[in-house]
């Protein structure tokens, strides 16, 4: 008589935590089907948990003492429930120093991993609970961080449950060494996947009924670039592009992240020809002073980044165009952030993730002189807050009347009346209608604009009464 297989975590409950981008939210999709596969069975709080995960951020300090705040109060759990076993996993783990600080102020925690050996957690897990098994120390942290990545490990299982979107990381790493940016400190150099291996998971997930897909990379522009096989030699990101769109059952595409430098003409051909591609892109600004950037290492101006853009508009009618800017970074003069502020009015972004400067230690602008003063700092932070919303306040409005193509996606959180969904520019739409749309495109006539959504009502359906 055959005997199921011993799985470790068999009716453990497990939860992970999640913080930092969506680099880091496609690892806990990774984690969690490891987990699955182990018999762990996922759950929303740490207090119903046998194991917790903590898949960490470190881009800002502000992410490093959330996490730290978390850890701390995981402590008293621990003490209450011995047996849980708590994990670091992540950008944070991976910092150097981390492995130190953990074992000196948090020996609570059981397992310390990072970026390059993701993929080794269950075979960690049994380590750890081989330990437990044995009687040994409970206060015992197992450390294991790479500090050189390896190649890429494929086949990871997915989760069980998957949503209508998925991402699906193409790249790993960053080359650009951007002066504030700690990511290729804890991501490491660029390496691309396999366009077969990429496409076979987004076969994949077709099946299992995902209808958008989000390719992740740190510079998906540079896809492909470190490629060496001369099968391989020409494959860039446009290629792959072309390749998902052919996969049945893929009703939409989106990418993230762009570096302006490397936006192709092919990439911007590629998004004017192929109708899955979303008119979405994001280009992230970081400033709009000339001097600024070049303190920052990003290898554009400012004329450059807008040319850009305005070829990708020409090229692109409707194109929704979002960004990123950092405020306050060291030596930025009242007339940089004026040059900022000038570049936002004349690009006019859908758009903008504005960031407050968080210094690094590690990154070369950790020891550039000329800090910007807190206070000044957060009245540019307000002041860019200020004439970006209305901006996004001014394109929503334009298209009150229209009607959108909305991929809807749940019901709405707050009022289970609503359904929530995107537009193909990634807009955040509510309307009325029932739960059997999710899932659907639906057309939505937009009735009224807000800053960050839209409302509206299914097109061929009774305008609501009245603004939700």
């Amino acid at each position: 008589m055959d005997h199921p297989p011993f799985l470790p975590g068999q009716g453990e409950k497990a939860c992970i935590m999640t913080f930092g981008c969506q680099m880091n939210e496609n690892d806990s999709e990774k984690i969690q089907g490891m987990l699955e596969s182990l018999g762990y069975v996922p759950c929303e709080f740490p207090e119903e948990a046998g194991l917790v995960v903590m898949n960490t951020c470190c881009v800002r300090d502000s992410a490093e003492e959330k996490i730290y705040g978390k850890l701390g109060a995981l402590k008293t759990l621990k003490k209450q429930r011995p047996d849980l076993i708590l994990v670091l996993m992540g950008c944070m783990a991976q910092k150097k120093g981390t492995a130190q600080i953990i074992q000196k102020k948090y020996r609570h925690v059981d397992l310390v991993l990072g970026t390059h050996n993701l993929h080794r957690l269950p075979e960690l897990l049994m380590d750890v609970k081989a330990v437990r098994m044995q009687g040994q120390n409970r206060y015992c942290t197992k450390i294991e961080v790479w500090e050189k990545e390896s190649g890429i490990a494929e086949n990871i299982p997915l989760p069980s449950k998957i949503s209508l979107k998925a991402w699906v990381t193409v790249m790993y790493g960053c080359n650009n060494f951007c002066t504030y940016c700690i990511v290729p400190h804890v991501r490491g150099r660029e390496r691309s996947r396999r366009p077969e291996d990429i496409l076979n998971e987004i076969r994949n997930l077709a099946g299992q009924g995902v209808k958008e897909v989000t390719l992740l990379g740190q510079n998906v522009n540079s896809y492909g670039s470190d490629f060496k096989e001369p099968s391989l030699a020409v494959a860039r990101f446009p290629d792959l592009l072309h390749q998902v769109s052919e996969v049945d059952g893929i009703e939409r595409i989106r990418f993230v992240t762009s570096h302006p430098k490397d936006l192709s003409a092919s990439l911007v051909e590629a998004m004017a020809e192929l109708p899955k591609i979303c008119k979405h892109l994001h280009l992230p600004l970081q400033s709009g002073s000339n001097q600024v950037l070049g303190r920052m290492n990003r290898h554009y101006t400012r004329e450059a980044f807008m040319e850009k853009v305005k070829t990708a508009r020409s090229r692109i009618p409707g194109l929704a165009v979002t960004t990123d800017i950092i405020v306050g970074f060291p030596g930025e003069t009242e007339q940089d952030f004026k040059d900022t502020l000038d570049v936002v009015s004349q690009m006019e972004f859908d758009t903008a993730f504005t960031f407050q400067y968080s210094k690094r230690e590690g990154t070369p602008a950790a020891e550039m002189p000329d800090p910007v003063p807190g206070p000044v700092v957060r009245n540019r932070f307000e002041r860019l807050l200020s004439l970006q919303n209305e901006i996004s306040l001014k394109i929503n409005r334009t298209l009150v009347d229209s009607v959108q193509e909305v991929l809807v996606e749940s019901m709405d959180e707050n009022n289970k009346e609503l359904l929530t969904g995107r537009t193909r520019t990634n807009k955040i739409v509510h309307f009325q209608g029932d739960a059997d749309r999710i899932g659907k495109q639906v057309p939505v006539r937009i009735d009224e604009a807000k800053t960050w959504i839209l409302l509206g009502h299914a097109d061929g359906s009774s305008k609501p009464d009245k603004s939700p």
